[in-house]
């Protein structure tokens, strides 16, 4: 489908793949369409906003994928961006509906903060996942009894219930890299994370047993970065890049923080991301003795 960017002009269909994957993918690549028509009507966030009763933080939010959407308020600003046209209008409506059907994850919404919510739902339809760690093993390569001690270190006041929720949600995540269309999870470890004895050497033992078991599925790598190679281009901390199939929706960034999280998008700034991701591959040791380090390791806990 395409789109007139004449001003004034009637906007007519615009491209956009089949739609499939997460609700959270789904809001992304819908408040993606929204974006560009109401770019190509040169209409600015606050006419928008006063188009649907609301502000331009709500079409920002909209425009990114961060809310769910109501079908009047995109059936508004459709008529507003000029798209007539009832077929282009009911394949944009009908992917409200889609967009806003809850995901597994919702089930876990009591110990779920939103801004984790988002990359769950953009891990659950990502085709790659990057991670690079300097503290923790990756949440997609934790044991269970090493994600408790997580957990204890971020909550350690919480009620038993609420650590078995949390606890659970993670295990339930990595179901994610047994699925049919499974993603690559490429995790580059610093030599830290398996030297920090977390939860004890016990669990660290358990832990480390944990990832050799994952590096038996044809989706998983595993480099570790050793103490050896000084400072790298990634010292300023942890993070991970997300790929996706969609050809509308690009590679996310995500940055975690103690009580939020940032997600980038724009290409220069996952563009800068993705170099120092490479750098690193290529800085840690090949990911063929990976097994060779872990078992050292585990001997010296």
């Amino acid at each position: 489908m395409t789109a007139s960017p004449a001003h004034g002009e009637p906007a007519g269909p615009i491209p956009m793949a089949p739609p499939q994957g997460s609700s959270t993918v789904l809001r992304i690549m819908l408040g993606t369409q929204l974006r560009r028509l109401r770019e190509q009507r040169h209409i600015t966030l606050d006419q928008a906003g006063r188009a649907i009763r609301g502000s331009h933080s709500k079409i920002s939010r909209m425009e990114h994928g961060r809310v769910g959407f109501r079908v009047r308020d995109v059936a508004d600003l459709l008529t507003l961006y000029g798209v007539a046209d009832e077929d282009d209008r009911e394949a944009l409506l009908a992917l409200v509906g889609q967009a806003n059907q809850p995901g597994w994850w919702h089930d876990y919404g009591d110990v779920l903060p939103n801004w984790f919510e988002t990359y769950v739902g953009l891990e659950s339809a990502a085709t790659v996942i990057r991670n690079y760690e300097v503290q923790f093993v990756p949440g997609l390569l934790q044991s269970e009894d090493y994600a408790r001690a997580v957990v204890l270190l971020g909550f350690p006041d919480a009620p038993e219930e609420e650590i078995r929720r949390r606890v659970d949600l993670r295990m339930a995540r990595q179901e994610l890299l047994r699925a049919p269309e499974a993603p690559h999870l490429w995790a580059v470890l610093d030599e830290a994370v398996l030297r920090r004895p977390l939860g004890g050497a016990e669990v660290m033992r358990g832990q480390i047993d944990h990832i050799l078991r994952a590096l038996d599925l044809p989706n998983v790598t595993v480099q570790i970065a050793p103490f050896s190679i000084g400072g790298h281009a990634a010292a300023g901390g942890p993070f991970s890049v997300l790929r996706f199939a969609q050809p509308d929706l690009p590679d996310i960034v995500y940055l975690e923080q103690l009580t939020s999280a940032v997600y980038l998008d724009k290409p220069a700034d996952v563009d800068r991301y993705l170099e120092v991701m490479e750098r690193l591959c290529i800085e840690a040791e090949p990911a063929s003795e990976t097994r060779e380090i872990l078992i050292r390791i585990r001997g010296e806990l």
